[in-house]
């Protein structure tokens, strides 16, 4: 007999068929079911399939043998485990309301997995069946590329949870997502990614100048250039606690090169920039007004004339911002990448703990904001970069992402004859996702919004000629835009 499912809704503790019952440990669905024709029994597979995912030590065990082999064979995992690690620590991931899962015990140089209950585990991943689901698929959806993307922030999967002890959880970010993603590989085969750029010239010229800027005083910024001097000027800023190497690919891009002389540049303290006169190590914070006035005194030192303000995360942000106040930075247009008028969610301080390694646990905490089909190579940029920068530099620059920038009430007034309007945001963004950027730009008079498919929170670097397919498009409608400003 064949199944379609009419209604599903919570229970005490109990999933019913029309014709048996079977007992769960936790809440689960309550399901009633009539007969219906053999061309419906997809139905009943995949009822019963994620049925299956309650039992991750059933679902997984398994592929042990197979996974044991890939952990012992990775260079990446080897990294983060040679790290004279003192005592074993045992962890698990299991479904929610469930003990038979997955365990490792990580200790120095050695990892070892096994399937059981994950009782006695130092801390153990939890989600819902169909959260483990969706993350254990050759390709999967956002935000199930990670399982930070499931503990989320703007959009925080309900049933996610880490049971046990936190310090453990983040001291081990690189250990257990590694675990996680070759977990993944032993279960469905390796993720098909797309192949990096070739580029085998390098076109970008770099120098120092001294900039007096408004909140931070006097500073020695890095910046580099790229492109026909003859065209469009465009002006690149990077995401929160990283330098302007995000750009290189994109400023290499032919197609970039023929269409724009571009700029980037390290905010101060960031990268090959010096701190400003005025900065104290570990104190650094980002406002709005430091941050414009930044960005306009780089303008007004390189001679740039109404360039157009593209960066992603905190850098789309500000863009808004400089639309905004576009006059008072001398700024032609904007193209705000993973941006929003106000970022609405709960701030944590991990990134500023002298308990937890930043070097480890920033570019950890970042990476699964990317899509899983990004270039390996160009992932291991954005990680290598945010593992690289100084002390408390990410954490301050979030001090404007989270409440320092507030555009609500305020993008509205966006005068898009005077400075066009164009954003973009990737799909597999779960911090600032397309939803938000989408309803920003709704209320934006005469905005333009896309979609960028197969890219995430840092669509420069991650895959930059993916990007580049976007950008272009960006800038050639912001361009004729442009031309038509009074």
């Amino acid at each position: 007999m064949f199944y379609r499912w009419m209604h599903v809704q919570k229970k005490d503790s109990l999933i019913r068929f029309d014709t048996e019952q079977f007992s769960t440990s936790s809440p689960a669905l309550y399901i009633t079911a009539t007969p219906q024709a053999p061309n419906q029994a997809s139905s009943l597979s995949i009822a019963m399939d994620l049925r299956a995912w309650t039992n991750l030590e059933e679902r997984l065990g398994p592929t042990v043998e197979k996974l044991q082999g890939r952990l012992n064979e990775d260079q990446q995992l080897r990294a983060f485990t040679e790290t004279g690690i003192k005592e074993h620590v045992l962890f698990g991931w299991a479904a929610a309301g469930h003990e038979a899962g997955m365990l490792c015990s990580v200790g120095n140089g050695r990892v070892n997995i096994r399937s059981g209950q994950v009782t006695d585990a130092a801390f153990v991943l939890s989600a819902l069946p169909e959260q483990w689901q969706q993350f254990y698929s050759s390709s999967p959806e956002p935000p199930f590329q990670s399982y930070w993307g499931m503990f989320g922030q703007n959009i925080h999967q309900e049933g996610v949870e880490v049971r046990g002890k936190m310090d453990l959880f983040l001291a081990l970010a690189p250990i257990w997502r590694r675990i996680l993603d070759l977990s993944r590989d032993a279960f469905c085969g390796p993720i098909e990614e797309e192949g990096p750029s070739n580029l085998t010239t390098d076109n970008l010229v770099g120098r120092y100048v001294y900039v007096d800027l408004p909140h931070w005083g006097r500073t020695k910024l890095f910046y580099e250039q790229s492109g026909d001097m003859s065209k469009p000027a465009i002006i690149f800023l990077h995401t929160a606690g990283s330098d302007g190497r995000q750009y290189h690919g994109v400023m290499n891009h032919p197609d970039m090169l023929s269409r724009c002389h571009m700029t980037l540049f390290d905010m101060p303290g960031h990268g090959r920039s010096f701190p400003s006169e005025t900065q104290i190590p570990g104190c650094h914070s980002n406002n709005e007004d430091a941050y414009v006035g930044t960005i306009a005194a780089v303008i007004k030192a390189l001679g740039l004339k109404k360039p157009i303000v593209c960066g992603a995360s905190m850098a789309g942000h500000v863009s808004l911002a400089v639309a905004i106040r576009a006059e008072e930075v001398g700024a032609g247009a904007v193209i705000p990448c993973q941006a929003a008028e106000f970022t609405d969610m709960e701030r944590n301080h991990w990134s500023r703990s002298p308990f937890i390694n930043q070097s480890l646990f920033t570019p950890e905490y970042i990476y699964g904001m990317m899509s899983p089909f990004s270039p390996q190579r160009e992932r291991n940029l954005v990680w290598h970069t945010y593992s690289g920068q100084a002390f408390g530099m990410y954490h301050g620059d979030l001090d404007f992402y989270f409440g320092g920038w507030d555009g609500r009430g305020r993008v509205e007034k966006i005068d898009t004859s005077r400075c066009p309007v164009y954003m973009l945001t990737g799909d597999y963004d779960w911090s600032t996702t397309p939803e938000l950027s989408a309803a920003t730009a709704r209320k934006i008079p005469g905005a333009k919004f896309k979609k960028m498919e197969g890219l995430g929170h840092f669509p420069a670097t991650e895959n930059p000629s993916r990007f580049v397919r976007y950008l272009a498009q960006a800038v050639d409608y912001v361009v004729e835009e442009m031309k038509k400003s009074p």
